[in-house]
């Protein structure tokens, strides 16, 4: 066993004795997710100060290991919006723009006051995106209740039931204002999701297909491959980014 080896292994025998974890994969991923799709209100109740609980430590200086979190923060955000459909050089100029700035930033209170400040800048933007076409109040509703449960079983019954109105009145309006089904769209933003985490994310794809309530793994396959041209499989070996992965970087919240 190499010197690193020993050090990964001493940390995380640590972690376990103290009983300290990095964060739930299911926070941080609906974190990005409510980012990406401009849920400021839900924005505002989620967001914490960077380093906190679970967080990995990646710096003896506190200063410094704060500022790498947000740098890793500021990096998600910025693929996710991109995916999301934020114009690229719009977002790689907020990314730049924030991380420069970061690296002036002197205290953890500044720190986490910036980050603060680039996420609800992001989620701005991307609530502005979303908003060019105009949609009414319940198509809006609907989309934003999809979007908050892609984890969870979804039929338009109760759907329409959270939202107040009936299912029948939902199918007609949605299909309608959006040019999908409801289940159509449910089935395109689990697909969409799917491809953030095998591009951003080691989850196996039998996990993932199970995360995002697909009724078994072979039925996400053929979804998946339907949608993209790729299985799961070819589509990560395609797109995978190592370097910037939620389950190496599960603190950046």
């Amino acid at each position: 066993m190499n010197e690193s080896e020993k050090q990964i292994t001493a940390r995380l025998f640590q972690q376990r004795e103290q009983g300290s974890s990095h964060s739930p994969y299911e926070s941080e991923f609906d974190y990005y997710e409510q980012v990406r799709e401009g849920n400021i209100k839900r924005l505002s109740e989620m967001i914490t100060d960077l380093g906190g609980e679970g967080a990995g430590k990646l710096s003896q200086d506190p200063v410094r290991n704060i500022r790498y979190h947000f740098v890793i923060s500021v990096a998600l955000i910025t693929r996710y919006c991109v995916e999301g459909g934020l114009e690229m050089e719009t977002a790689y100029t907020m990314s730049d723009y924030y991380i420069n700035k970061g690296d002036t930033c002197t205290s953890i209170s500044e720190i986490n006051a910036l980050n603060r400040e680039m996420v609800m800048d992001f989620a701005t933007k991307m609530k502005a995106n979303r908003t060019k076409t105009v949609y009414s109040k319940h198509a809006v509703m609907c989309m934003d209740y999809i979007m908050n449960n892609l984890h969870s079983r979804l039929t338009v019954e109760d759907i329409a039931q959270n939202i107040g109105i009936s299912a029948g009145y939902l199918s007609r309006m949605f299909h309608k204002e959006v040019g999908v089904t409801v289940s159509g769209f449910v089935i395109s933003k689990r697909i969409e999701a799917a491809e953030n985490l095998l591009k951003y994310s080691d989850y196996q794809s039998v996990d993932i297909a199970n995360y995002l309530c697909f009724g078994s793994h072979s039925h996400f396959i053929s979804v998946f491959k339907k949608y993209t041209g790729l299985t799961p499989k070819q589509y990560r070996n395609k797109y995978y980014r190592s370097d910037w992965t939620i389950s190496e970087h599960k603190s950046v919240k």
